[in-house]
């Protein structure tokens, strides 16, 4: 068993749920007891078709490059070859849906919600077998179909369709406990289907076929029955409500076909509203999952265009907001900051090797909501951008509209809009935004190609904020989009509980801990039980010598560590200063660097160098001496100096850490200047 299933891991995860949520889990308990006794049947329909179909000239206007990218891809899936989170296959010509390649384990079957998935010992690991079974291999291998019509393509997709229907029947197994699993996967099924439209065999392998409308069915009446709830309502729910949302439009054969589309509808406006700061920031303060929410929320709303659904206002609006927070976050090299927990998740893929994920999102929302002029460039193209936009309205055409229909539960005026009603033009930036008061995000940039993220908000999503990291103050600088003071990132969720801590400690993070613990008590793997509270004290991003940022935070008990930021911007230079309010207490200061970045230290300076498009590059970190310092690179007893570029990678990274003691007398202050 592992550390997440224990009798004091379920307390402390009750005591991070309320009575209405515990009410409802209570129901589910009820209900899944029902469904082993008496599962729910699929009704029998007929003169099913399928009509959301992309319009004419759709597959034309994808660019030559990006179609040769997504067949390359295709046919390195036809040789089954993939990789899932850094474990390279070479069987998905006929994959083992219940197989993981990782510990060599099979996931046990019986009734879905009997198997042990959190346990690595029972069922291996579950990333590496839910991942596949997400079916978005088979959305590539389908879009390669609808661009070449070669139909090897759509013969492996149904092949593979077929064979997992049959042994994952509703209810059975290890695919059928996870909402946001249904979710993306019936989204995958909507896409399949679409893209294989002008194949022969696409009727009988869905519409036509009474196994397809039986699984389609039974996802559907699976996530109307067990919705992500109260303290899980993160980006989970999303998926889910996005994905039963596209079947019910796309696959609107059933009776109670209406009934789940209004209502997945409903749940999706609410849940992003609430999963979304009204910067346009995710509130899980996860930047991985502001891509997933935001790919979620576009391929929602396609459907729903597709399907002449009106929507509310204010989905489109928060789906606004957040492009316009991603233009505004991203570096010069189009990365996103590295902030908490990422799984590598993507709502809807259609693309090949060598795509970037958010200039496709940048790309996409130009073309929906149209691009300001303080957004970065995109040069790179892609094929879901196409896709997509075939079927959404754009933005202008959509304001006023009599079919988009304002929320009753409207958000009120924020910095980056006004309160979303259909007659009300929208405010959008006019410069590029550099602090986000309400996510506690604060983007120092200089010209020099500097650009630093401050890290002064909240610690996570909702009580048990499952996604975040212990890295209250947290900094992370780039050069050019190099990373020279990182941020490790993820590595893995289960099974590895000693990596699972690292790498979300607050010793894995560039900033000050104490007494060797962290900031915010963890209570497992996706669960804390005592948040730091943080708060920004002031920002000064105007002016153009010096930029500013000051913030603290009061998850040392009896200690409060302030932390003030200097971005010069015709240097560059960068001056950190740490302050401790408190008693006198041991301290580790920690500097993660990125794994192109080789230090040498000598005392408390350390001479930084890299390569960046051939060019041979410098900088010097003068750190505090009143700290004894140390380098570490790749140490696993305990983990230190690591980091992780996606999910289930690693790789050695130096460390910089230093130790001694800190009260109310101490400041330290770094400075990190970047050489010609």
């Amino acid at each position: 068993m592992t550390v997440s299933t224990t009798a004091g891991w379920y307390l402390r995860r009750l005591s991070r749920m309320g009575p209405l949520e515990v009410a409802g889990r209570a129901g589910d308990t009820v209900r899944r007891r029902r469904w082993r006794a008496e599962p729910p049947h699929c009704p029998a329909v007929t003169g099913t078709r399928f009509t959301a179909v992309l319009p004419a000239g759709t597959i034309a206007a994808i660019p030559p490059d990006a179609a040769k990218r997504l067949v390359a891809e295709a046919d390195r899936l036809m040789d089954g070859h993939a990789e899932f989170f850094g474990v390279a296959r070479d069987d998905l010509a006929d994959p083992d849906w219940w197989w993981d390649p990782k510990t060599g384990r099979w996931a046990p079957g019986g009734y879905a919600f009997d198997v042990p998935y959190r346990s690595e010992d029972a069922a291996g690991d579950i990333k590496q077998i839910w991942e596949p079974s997400r079916h978005q291999y088979l959305t590539v291998l389908a879009a390669a179909y609808a661009i070449t019509g070669d139909e090897r393509y759509a013969d492996r997709v149904a092949g593979h369709l077929r064979s997992w229907w049959e042994v994952n029947p509703p209810l059975h197994g290890v695919h059928w406990i996870s909402g946001i699993e249904l979710g993306i996967r019936l989204l995958s099924w909507v896409w399949i289907r679409r893209l294989l439209d002008g194949w022969a065999g696409a009727a009988g392998l869905f519409e036509d076929n009474p196994v397809a409308r039986n699984q389609i069915w039974h996802h559907q009446r699976w996530l109307a029955a067990f919705p992500s709830r109260g303290s899980s309502a993160n980006n989970h729910v999303i998926a889910e409500t996005a994905g039963q949302f596209a079947a019910a439009c796309a696959f609107g054969w059933f009776p109670s076909s209406a009934r789940w589309r209004t209502d997945a509808l409903r749940s999706l406006d609410r849940q992003l509203r609430a999963n979304t700061f009204l910067s346009g920031l995710n509130r899980e303060l996860a930047s991985e999952y502001h891509g997933l929410v935001l790919e979620l929320g576009l391929a929602a709303l396609a459907e729903a265009d597709a399907a002449d659904v009106p929507v509310p206002a204010t989905v489109r609006l928060v789906l606004l907001r957040m492009t316009d927070a991603l233009a505004a976050v991203v570096d010069d090299r189009l990365r996103p900051p590295r902030q908490g927990d990422a799984d590598d998740g993507h709502g809807l893929v259609v693309d090949g090797a060598g795509t970037d994920r958010w200039g496709s999102l940048l790309a996409t929302g130009d073309a929906v909501f149209g691009r300001l002029d303080w957004w970065p460039t995109v040069t790179g193209t892609d094929v879901r951008t196409p896709l997509l936009t075939a079927l959404i309205r754009p933005y202008a055409k959509a304001q006023p509209s009599s079919r988009d229909q304002p929320s009753s539960q409207a958000q009120p005026p924020s910095g980056t809009g006004t309160a979303p009603a259909v007659t009300r033009p929208v405010t959008r930036p006019a410069s590029r935004p550099a602090h986000f008061a309400d996510a506690g995000m604060t983007i120092l940039r200089s010209p020099a190609g500097i650009w630093c993220r401050c890290d002064g908000g909240p610690h996570g999503f909702l009580s048990i904020a499952a996604h975040a990291h212990a890295d209250a103050l947290s900094v992370e600088v780039r050069h050019d989009g190099v990373d020279v003071l990182a941020d490790p990132g993820t590595f893995c969720y289960h099974g590895q509980p000693e990596w699972r801590q690292y790498f979300r400690s607050t010793l894995g993070h560039n900033t000050l801990q104490l007494d060797g613990v962290d900031q915010s008590v963890s209570g497992g793997p996706f669960l804390w039980t005592r948040h730091a509270r943080t708060r920004v004290l002031g920002t000064d991003t105007s002016d153009e010598g010096v930029n500013r940022w000051c913030a603290e935070h009061d998850g040392y008990q009896g200690s409060v560590h302030r932390r003030r930021v200097e971005l010069t911007a015709a240097t560059g230079e960068l001056r950190v200063v740490d302050e401790v309010r408190g008693p006198r207490r041991a301290a580790r200061l920690a500097f993660h660097l990125g794994p192109a970045i080789t230090a040498d230290l000598v005392e408390n300076r350390a001479v930084l160098t890299w390569t960046r498009d051939g060019e041979n590059r410098s900088a010097v970190l003068d750190l505090p001496g009143q700290l004894d310092w140390r380098a570490h690179r790749g140490e696993s007893d305990p983990p230190l100096g690591w980091y992780s570029a996606g999910f289930g990678r690693k790789e050695p990274a130096t460390t910089l850490v230093g130790t001694g003691f800190a009260d109310s007398t101490a400041e330290f202050t770094t400075v990190l200047g970047f050489r010609d």
